[in-house]
């Protein structure tokens, strides 16, 4: 478990990007399932992919499609809601930070770790838009 002090700035700054912080395995459950399209972020204190991860996901928001739902679970922090989600992104294995689009409680595109390091906000962001383009 890490600290709140550590991970409060990394939870706001989605939180104030539109993002719902989820701590429960029955929310994320609720919010997965939703008919539309739902991003899940999993965020991480990992600073080689989690820093491009969050402002990627951010700029993605800016265009006209983006998902209707827009949710988010801390690895090592909120652990039960976080393998809930990792439970519906299977086959995909474990992965933070990670993002992951639904359509009607389906996935239906992923970003893992190895997607998102070494990677630029925009890029990440890019990956996201056309993923958007296709789903939302």
């Amino acid at each position: 478990m890490y600290p709140e002090e550590l991970i409060k700035p990394m939870k706001t700054e989605l939180e104030n990007a539109g993002f719902t912080s989820l701590t429960t395995i029955e929310e994320v459950e609720n919010a997965i399932k939703k008919d539309g399209t739902t991003l899940v972020v999993v965020n991480s204190v990992c600073g080689c992919a989690a820093g491009t991860a969050r402002p990627g996901a951010i700029a993605s928001l800016t265009f006209d499609k983006k998902p209707a739902n827009l949710i988010t679970v801390f690895a090592g922090v909120d652990k039960d809601a976080t393998n809930k989600a990792r439970e519906f992104m299977v086959p995909f294995p474990p992965s933070s930070p990670s993002m992951a689009l639904f359509k009607d409680g389906v996935i239906v595109h992923m970003l893992e770790r190895h997607h998102i390091e070494g990677r630029s906000a925009e890029m990440i962001a890019s990956n996201l838009v056309s993923a958007y383009e296709e789903y939302c």
